[in-house]
């Protein structure tokens, strides 16, 4: 079982690419749409803070207002779903609903949660911190959700060409979240561009520089 897992898992990531061209009009079931985010939400995480939220967007009156913002890339129209991963800059406040459970349930001694919170008050300091680990952990989440797609039947592509800031408004964004991308999640009208990969062995570097 582990086995075909494996090779699952591996065909997914080799099939999965980035598609521009959908078919217009193809519904993406709610149920569907659920588990796939489900999934997503399933990406590691610094101290499983979990980053991220997802804002869903499928009718056609919303899709027609971020057009402009996302450069009138046609995807973000004819797709079935185009989701807004958010990176949350203040993820600390997440930590009593993630970690208090296990302190509630006995698997998480008192003394550990209280380690854990200080380290975390102290990290969220950082302003700077925290906008790294918004975008970070964000993406881990993204790049699940795509994969997750493709694992069951759909195209996706990720869309960093877009007006940050007019998105905010116009999706009335609160200041805790920051855009990171864009996912268009539908069925392909055409597939992705064959697209060329850096040699392996360019890439890696043993031990040290």
């Amino acid at each position: 079982m582990s086995v075909r897992t494996e090779q699952s898992a591996i065909d997914v990531m080799k099939a999965r690419g980035s598609v521009k061209k959908y078919e217009p009009g193809v519904e993406i079931p709610e149920e569907e749409l659920r588990e796939i985010l489900e999934l997503a939400g399933r990406a590691p995480s610094s101290w499983n803070l979990q980053h991220w939220k997802y804002l869903v967007i499928t009718s056609r009156e919303m899709k027609e207002k971020v057009l402009p913002i996302a450069y009138n890339q046609q995807q973000v129209v004819d797709s079935s779903a185009t989701v807004v991963i958010l990176g949350d800059l203040e993820a600390d406040k997440n930590f009593e609903t993630v970690y208090k459970p296990a302190v509630d349930n006995g698997t998480l001694p008192q003394n550990v949660y209280d380690a854990l919170h200080g380290q975390v008050e102290a990290a969220y300091q950082n302003p700077q911190l925290a906008r790294d680990e918004a975008i970070l952990n964000a993406s881990l989440s993204a790049m699940q959700l795509m994969l997750a797609a493709k694992a069951k039947g759909w195209d996706t592509c990720p869309m960093g060409g877009f007006d940050k800031k007019k998105l905010t408004e116009v999706l009335n964004i609160p200041p805790r979240y920051i855009p990171v991308m864009l996912i268009v999640i539908g069925k392909p009208a055409a597939p992705a561009r064959p697209s060329s990969r850096i040699p392996v062995d360019k890439l890696i570097i043993r031990e040290s520089f």
